[in-house]
């Protein structure tokens, strides 16, 4: 038997740790409206299955004050279930020195970074502090160096999920944008290279913190940002939904609805988990609810007439399972993970009620990257297209429209996941080359009987075509409006371009999520390789 003593300083040890920066500021972090770093942990994962790593680090630092060298050194890690699937996590203690970053600190983080690459599981980090440790001066630098590292490294390999619930800023912040996807918390959170005090000195602006890098911010102006939700546990529960889209890693698929498991309280409160469904029939009865034959009923052929294609996704794909990614920015273009008959897909849509859908500088990338997403983690992709062009002007033309705009025609056409297209009404010109067309490399090209595809609308066409005869006609204005028709009806309808091949198919609205979900099941095996190449070269 044992001497208790062991056991004893065992303990003693462990109560150190979770004790973290104590009492006092463990009822400050909440009185702020925030949880701990452990509480975070426990609301991330499964319950009963987090399990930490590196609880008893301590700073090894010699330039650290023994007063400051607090057992965990500011940082919790470890891996636990979400939705029964293994994932890895950091999550910052800011009751420790405001959760400020030192080399024991940076060397817990990146210890679970590399299990959860060889582990081939997604990583998710919790950011909540205050900075580098000041302290330990260039060690906090190589600290954030040895992550973002990592970032880079891990990219395209296992996704990254960086969550802000309190202060991020200076060098920090370059984590979390190295990372797939940002979360942020409504009221608590703040990201931002150089703080309000700098700013004002060195610019002579006042402003607040929220104002230069809160939530609001960077999901609607910036695009920094992801998702915003209002708090803790509503984050959190965010970050575990995004997951149940998301494949462990670049070398798995995304798991189907049939097979993904839920946590669920029972009578007495306690969490437990559940498959979703039994099978996958009972799962495809239960999400495939088709309601496609209303697209009839949202998609106006008046082409001039805008409308909300959000509709349109929720009347075909699997009900409620429509995910919006950057929803509060961009808002000309669509995106976000959906399930159809159970399967995860990505879909880029092109959103008519903003700028008429048309493409610009902000829409652009952020279709582009999120293109690349999915094809770097094996999910299918769907393009959703009704687009006039690009957003013409000079403020577009000076912001690089050129370069931005070719960030989504590179990610499609670099996609070798399985992609299909259906044109909703308008396809023109460059826009509809960038929005996954045939020749850039859809698989499947489907259109709806109203849709048009052409080099540009019929309006600015017969102003070149046909000028001289319109401008020596005795009335100009029926002349015009004859040609236009003429066009329209001649050359812009699905059917030419269906003989030519550029449509596969022609198909009716109530056809649709029946089409769609035959394509993809069709290109499920799809195996296509690119030549060799060290990297790409995206006009970033």
């Amino acid at each position: 038997m044992w001497n208790e003593k062991h056991l004893n300083r065992l303990n003693e040890y462990l109560s150190q740790a979770q004790a973290a920066g104590g009492a006092a500021r463990i009822d400050k972090q909440h009185q702020s409206g925030k949880y701990t770093a452990r509480e975070r942990m426990e609301m991330l994962f499964d319950a009963g299955t987090f399990v930490e790593v590196g609880a008893l680090r301590k700073s090894s630092n010699r330039v650290l004050k023994e007063s400051k060298v607090i057992l965990g050194d500011g940082v919790v890690t470890g891996y636990g279930k979400v939705n029964g699937r293994l994932v890895f996590a950091s999550s910052q203690d800011f009751t420790v020195g405001g959760g400020a970053l030192g080399q024991c600190h940076a060397e817990k983080i990146c210890r679970v970074m590399d299990m959860a690459v060889e582990a081939g599981c997604p990583f998710v980090a919790m950011n909540d502090s205050g900075g580098a440790r000041i302290d330990e001066g260039v060690f906090s630098l190589a600290g954030y160096s040895a992550i973002m590292a990592r970032n880079v490294w891990a990219s395209g390999v296992i996704p990254q999920i960086a969550v802000i619930m309190g202060p991020c800023a200076g060098g920090a912040c370059y984590s979390p944008a190295l990372s797939d996807f940002i979360f942020m918390t409504q009221s608590t959170s703040q990201m931002f290279l150089t703080g309000p005090a700098v700013v004002k000195q060195v610019m002579g602006e006042n402003i607040t913190a929220a104002e230069l890098g809160g939530a609001p911010v960077h999901t609607a102006k910036s695009g920094v940002a992801h998702f915003m939700f209002e708090d803790d546990v509503k984050t959190l529960e965010g970050v575990r939904k995004l997951l149940s889209y998301l494949p462990q890693g670049n070398k798995c698929k995304p798991v189907p609805a049939a097979e993904q498991l839920e946590e669920k309280a029972d009578e007495k409160g306690i969490k437990k988990l559940f498959k979703k469904f039994l099978n996958k029939q009972d799962a495809t009865c239960e999400t495939a609810e088709d309601k496609s034959a209303t697209i009839q009923d949202i998609v106006p052929d008046n082409y001039k007439q805008a409308y909300d294609v959000s509709a349109v996704i929720a009347a075909f794909a699997d009900a409620d399972s429509f995910f919006e990614v950057q929803k509060d920015w961009g808002k000309n273009v669509v995106i976000g993970f959906a399930r159809l008959n159970g399967e995860v897909i990505g879909i880029v849509a092109n959103q008519p009620k903003v700028l008429a859908g048309s493409l610009d500088v902000d829409g652009s990338s952020k279709a582009g990257r999120f293109v690349r997403f999915c094809d770097a983690f094996n999910i299918p992709l769907l393009a959703l297209v009704d687009v006039p062009g690009y957003m013409p002007g000079s403020k577009q033309e000076y912001s690089g429209i050129i370069r931005h705009g070719a960030k989504l025609l590179y990610a499609f056409a670099e996609a070798t996941v399985p992609k299909v297209t259906l044109i909703l009404r308008k396809a023109f010109g460059g826009a509809y080359i960038a929005m996954n067309s045939k020749d850039v490399g859809a698989d499947y090209v489907f259109a709806l009987p109203i849709a048009q595809v052409a080099v540009m609308g019929a309006e600015g066409a017969v102003e070149i075509i046909n000028k001289k005869e319109i401008t020596a006609a005795p009335d100009p204005v029926a002349a015009r409006a004859a040609c236009i028709a003429k066009y329209e009806d001649e050359l812009m309808n699905p059917y030419v371009a269906a003989a030519m091949g550029v449509v596969d198919e022609v198909i009716k609205p109530e056809d649709v999520r029946k089409r769609l979900v035959g394509a993809f099941d069709a290109l499920k095996t799809k195996d296509q390789k690119r030549l060799w190449k060290k990297h790409a070269n995206i006009p970033l």
